[in-house]
């Protein structure tokens, strides 16, 4: 005679019931996951495009490994204005990416959507003009926090600390590709 097991026959039925039933909601489900995932914005989210930027609300953020409070934190960031761009969304977490490709979620509220750019450039040398024959008006170094202005083409205007001009986009992080900024 063969062991039945825990619970029997009975408690195996029940089991593959309940199984069924969970199959069949998520069955359900996927057609309108399905229709969300093409508009390029997450189910739950809000409906803003992705990828897009943001950038820290606060002087220290945590990321965490999920979407929630009880996952832990694995990275603290200390820098208020630094960029992240969003991946996704869940409820009022945003799944993010750091310069470096560090990911992680952060609830909504330490995020802000004032566009700023991080120069990734050794140098950024702020031009008075978007060419690069136009006079120089600043530098600025690796890892300068600034705000975000414009973008068309290869060139970014920026203003880090008091001082504003034209940078090479390619020395900059926190836009996407391609990205034309007004």
């Amino acid at each position: 005679m063969a062991a039945e097991g825990r619970g029997g026959a009975g408690a195996l039925r029940a089991r593959a019931l309940t199984g069924l039933v969970v199959l069949a909601a998520l069955l359900a489900a996927m057609p309108a996951a399905a229709a969300e995932g093409n508009s390029g914005s997450s189910p739950g989210g809000t409906g803003l495009p992705l990828p897009r930027f943001a950038s820290l609300r606060a002087d220290e953020v945590n990321l965490r490994a999920g979407p929630g409070v009880r996952y832990p934190v694995e990275w603290v960031y200390r820098r208020r204005g630094l960029p992240v761009q969003i991946i996704a969304e869940f409820d009022a977490w945003r799944k993010v990416r750091d310069w470096r490709g560090t990911e992680g979620w952060m609830h909504r509220s330490v995020l802000t959507g004032r566009r700023m750019a991080l120069v990734t450039a050794a140098e950024a040398v702020l031009r008075r003009e978007p060419r690069a024959a136009a006079p120089a008006v600043a530098r600025a170094e690796r890892g300068v926090v600034a705000r975000l202005l414009a973008c068309a083409g290869a060139w970014c205007r920026i203003e880090a600390r008091g001082f504003g001009g034209w940078v090479e986009r390619a020395g900059l992080w926190g836009m996407l590709p391609g990205e034309k900024l007004d």
